[in-house]
């Protein structure tokens, strides 16, 4: 799969910036903790109930121990008791949208695997997936059986 920045209408833009999901990803990104790439990424996830909870990356000199910002958001929400998701947006001010990484993907897909994805760049470019899409043949509890 090969995604590509996908046009969206000026309406459709304007309404994803002004959600309050884009907001709570946008000051969870200006909490990032990234010293060493200097790559601030916030994500905010909505549950069904409404609910939406935030998280930003946080860095390690130990790069292996560095956390995302979409795991950071869901290991919040679970700790607050909340497992059911609805959609998740991604923000930074990369080139083109950054998609989760793959262990993003998998920790998405444990919990929301039809969750509806929102990267976007501070600039305003979109990609919108399905978890589907970004992960076909995703490792689930049915492979454990």
């Amino acid at each position: 799969m090969n995604s590509t920045p996908k046009s969206v209408s000026k309406d459709q833009l304007n309404e994803i910036t002004q959600s309050s999901l884009y907001k709570a990803a946008s000051v969870a990104r200006g909490n990032a903790y990234a010293p060493y790439s200097n790559f601030l990424v916030g994500a905010a996830i909505e549950c069904h109930d409404g609910t939406i909870i935030s998280g930003c990356n946080v860095e390690n000199c130990s790069y292996g121990l560095t956390s995302c910002a979409e795991r950071n958001a869901i290991f919040t929400a679970v700790a607050k008791g909340l497992k059911n998701f609805k959609k998740i947006l991604i923000l930074s001010d990369a080139e083109t949208p950054a998609t989760p990484c793959g262990a993003c993907r998998q920790v998405i897909v444990e919990f929301a695997p039809s969750i509806e994805i929102i990267s976007i760049t501070i600039a305003g470019k979109v990609i919108i997936e399905t978890m589907t899409n970004l992960l076909p043949y995703a490792f689930t509890p049915k492979n454990l059986d």
